[in-house]
């Protein structure tokens, strides 16, 4: 969630969320799924609708808001060194979509198939998402 919201005092209302939805949730948890993928998902969609929501209230695009957390990525609780910063800024680039992909990819490791789960996309759309997410990532860290 931390990766999506970026603000660490918005990811801790985020968590919160979260779990009061998971508790709710539970009952209805069918087993259809790996519960870790079911978790992921609520997260992941907690965290998308509290951007929807920031976007709202500041008449933004999800987008917008997305890159204005980069400059939150120079605040107290990164703890990365330069080149953790240079990547994070250059994924707050991505359009939302493919920000997610790769996170869950290439920080997460889920395979192509727990990503279409949580995400209700075609792997094949997953991976071209991938695909461009890496190129623009590569031009970015070339370019600046």
């Amino acid at each position: 969630m931390r990766k999506i919201v970026i603000d660490h005092d918005d990811t801790n209302d985020v968590v919160q969320n979260t779990f009061i939805k998971i508790w709710k949730a539970l009952p209805n948890f069918r087993g259809d799924s790996k519960i870790y993928t079911w978790l992921y998902r609520i997260a992941t969609n907690e965290s998308i609708t509290f951007l929807k929501k920031k976007r709202k209230h500041l008449f933004q695009s999800i987008d917008e808001v997305s890159h204005g957390l980069s400059s939150q990525i120079d605040g107290p609780y990164f703890d990365g060194d330069e080149i953790e910063r240079k990547l994070q800024k250059a994924i707050l680039t991505l359009p939302t979509k493919q920000r997610l992909v790769f996170n869950m990819k290439y920080f997460d490791e889920l395979k192509y198939d727990e990503i279409s789960e949580i995400l209700g996309t075609s792997v094949g759309a997953l991976k071209a998402s991938y695909h461009h997410a890496k190129n623009k990532i590569e031009d970015y860290l070339t370019n600046n």
